[in-house]
């Protein structure tokens, strides 16, 4: 065979080379060398909808830090916002494109969207005829009212939508209440897909009332824009079959909505400050006399933001073996300036105790925005990564300040990230959180609940897992939802012990994570770590309003009858009831006339029963549930009786008066 010359030889080399380069080239830029034409990723037809497994992840300019790659949760809603702040309307115009991947497999073609400001569009809404235009002490100003438009809705094909929105009253058919719309697609959505929207809308901020609103130059965005309602796949909370679930505002709900991405770009005056979800992509930029923000949060199922330019910021890095590291930042009122450490320490704390009882904070930053007095109604309320404060009232606040820090907080593990439904079940996320809030204030400031107190407030029990707004009367909600329910907790704890307490929480709220779980779901961990049932108990005190009522019925004192040789004593026979619910193991007390006292156990097992005594002086007075250990019983009037002595027998045993207020005082001053 010929040699090849020298040059041949150099040609050849050299387009191989070139060609070598070419390919290398090529598949950095993307491409995959096994196949020459990428497959298009599979997107919702809107019409015809097309297969797409996972949401497209957002593109955002000089992102630093980057996003997270690994997903947390399901991410079955992508937002992207961008709203612009007008402060001499108040009011915001903003954009919106939203990807919702179906979770479920029956086809689906309406989609529905929670508008939450119309809700304060005038007094005829459903959340304003049931709060009466009050809430947590505020109280509506006067021509305050707020609402949203939908300006434009649009698939990405440009076909307009806009003729088939039907706003919908699923709860109690108010005509005049415009919180939710569904939206007639033109094509289905089959399991698994996905199915984007174009939206413009329009936001008249309310007078600050009802956790939103503007206050002089304080705004505060929360529940701001069109948000998607939660499709429930089958299993999800003990549904059998999947659904939309969907419900109005009410005046005593609270939210609802799935985990997702937000990339959120808000465009204010230049002068003014913004803590949003999330953080911030880049610095904040001025652009056409406007300073824009651009915030970005995955992993998180709502997203709000507030604005000022008063806002006094600090900002500090914190970290622990159960918080990797997180920026917690403060929007102070001017008036708190002063009290940057009491936030930070409170901040702090609950960040510690909590990821260690509850699981890691997952987040990287933690914003507490403190509202201007006249914003108070905007304030001591949870969004992910973010929270307010009770709005400054005075330069020297009490342990209140701290113990909203720590509610708060709290509430980013249960209603953030183990998400229930606060529509239907809000004692999963209030009395949690209540409960850890309680235990936290007394281990780190020293403040023991004063829980026979607080349990005497619950005047009228019922179940927890009722819809928000089935509690009557109005004050039922609170009392049952908050107190109540962190009650039923801590009778728990009193029953198992601290340490297996300790274990039930944080099976449940690592295992539901990211996830929506319901009661049956959190009776389930109770038993899986007790390994007994208690569905006797959940039945009594959960499903249902049970509350005991123990009652000192009779007493009866029977003179000595002395024989000779014999030492006398008297006989007392006490006749004791429950008028409520079965409760097991109660302790009784009996007082005599020379001070001895004696505790007996009752079982509980019968409605009443009679307890026999002999002793050598009169029985004074017998009293159920002396210390009220049994927190669960509200009414305690009836725990106590004296015995009717003769004027001799008490003459005789000399029971003073001073000693006889003084254990009236013990039982009824808690």
């Amino acid at each position: 065979m010929k040699p090849l010359s020298l040059k041949y030889l150099i040609t050849c080399m050299a387009l191989a080379a070139l060609t070598l380069l070419g390919v290398t080239l090529w598949v950095l830029s993307g491409h995959s060398p096994e196949s020459p034409v990428a497959a298009a990723p599979k997107e919702a037809k809107s019409p015809p909808a097309v297969q797409q497994s996972k949401a497209v992840q957002p593109v955002l300019p000089e992102s630093t830090p980057p996003p997270v790659s690994q997903a947390l949760s399901k991410r079955v809603v992508e937002y992207h916002l961008d709203v612009q702040l007008l402060p001499e309307s108040g009011s915001l115009k903003a954009s919106e494109t939203v990807t919702w991947t179906h979770p479920g497999r029956t086809p689906v073609q309406e989609l529905y969207f929670h508008l939450y400001p119309n809700a304060f569009a005038s007094d005829n809404t459903t959340f304003m005829k049931e709060s009466g235009g009050e809430l947590r002490g505020d109280t509506m100003p006067a021509d305050g009212f707020g609402s949203m438009k939908l300006t434009d809705l649009r698939t990405t094909e440009g076909i307009s939508l806009m003729q088939r929105l039907q706003y919908v009253q699923p709860d109690d058919g108010n005509v005049n209440d415009r919180t939710l719309v569904k939206v007639h697609l033109p094509q289905p959505v089959n399991g698994g897909e996905s199915v984007t929207l174009k939206l413009q809308f329009e936001v008249k901020l309310p007078k600050i009332f009802a956790r939103m609103g503007v206050s002089d130059d304080f705004v505060m965005a929360g529940q701001w824009f069109p948000k998607l309602s939660v499709y429930e796949p089958a299993g999800t909370r003990g549904n059998k079959e999947e659904g939309w679930d969907l419900h109005q505002y009410h005046g005593t709900s609270e939210f609802y909505s799935d985990f997702g991405i937000f990339n959120v770009t808000i465009a204010v005056p230049p002068d003014y400050i913004v803590g949003a979800t999330g953080f911030p992509v880049k610095s904040a930029r001025i652009h056409q006399n406007r300073k824009i923000y651009q915030f970005y949060a995955d992993d998180v199922h709502d997203f709000a933001w507030a604005a000022s330019p008063d806002f006094v910021v600090a900002e500090e890095a914190f970290s622990t073996p159960e918080v990797p590291g997180v920026r917690i930042k403060l929007y102070l009122d001017p008036l708190h300036k002063d009290l940057q450490e009491r936030y930070f320490q409170a901040a702090k704390a609950a960040l510690t105790h909590f990821s260690k009882w509850y699981g890691p904070y997952p987040y990287s930053t933690l914003s507490i925005v403190v509202p201007p007095k006249e914003g108070n109604g905007a304030g001591g309320m949870e969004y992910p990564t973010l929270i307010t404060a009770f709005g400054a009232a005075e330069a020297s606040p009490g342990l209140s300040l701290e113990r909203t820090v720590i509610h708060e907080i709290g509430h980013q593990y249960f209603y953030g990230l183990v998400a229930n439904n606060e529509f239907e079940e809000a004692w999963l996320d209030e009395s949690f959180t209540s409960y850890a809030e309680d235990r936290l204030m007394e281990q780190e400031y020293g403040v023991s609940a004063n829980l026979p107190l607080q349990a005497s407030l619950v005047t009228s029990s019922q179940p927890l897992n009722l819809e928000t707004w089935k509690y009557t009367p109005g004050d039922a909600y609170s009392r049952n939802v908050y107190i109540r329910g962190k009650l039923v907790l801590k009778d728990m704890e009193q029953q198992v012990g601290i340490k297996t307490m300790d274990a039930i929480m944080s099976a449940y709220s690592r295992k539901y994570r990211f996830r929506h779980p319901s009661t049956a779901d959190f009776q389930k961990i109770v038993e899986k770590v007790t390994k007994k049932s208690w569905q006797d108990y959940f039945d009594q005190y959960v499903y249902s309003g049970g509350s005991p009522d123990f009652s000192v019925d009779q007493i009866k004192v029977s003179a000595p009858k002395k024989a000779a040789g014999e030492t006398s004593s008297y006989k007392s026979a006490v006749k004791v009831s429950n008028k409520g619910t079965d409760y097991g193991k109660v302790p009784v007390k009996f007082t005599f006339t020379d001070g001895y006292t004696v505790q007996q156990i009752w079982n509980g097992e019968r409605k009443e029963t009679t307890f026999q005594l002999s002793y050598k002086a009169p029985l004074l007075s017998a009293e159920i549930n002396p210390e009220h250990s049994v927190l669960l019983e509200s009414r305690h009037l009836n725990n106590f009786r004296l015995a009717e002595l003769e004027p001799k027998t008490l003459s005789r045993w000399t029971l003073s008066v001073t000693n006889l207020i003084e254990t009236l005082l013990g039982t009824l001053v808690w």
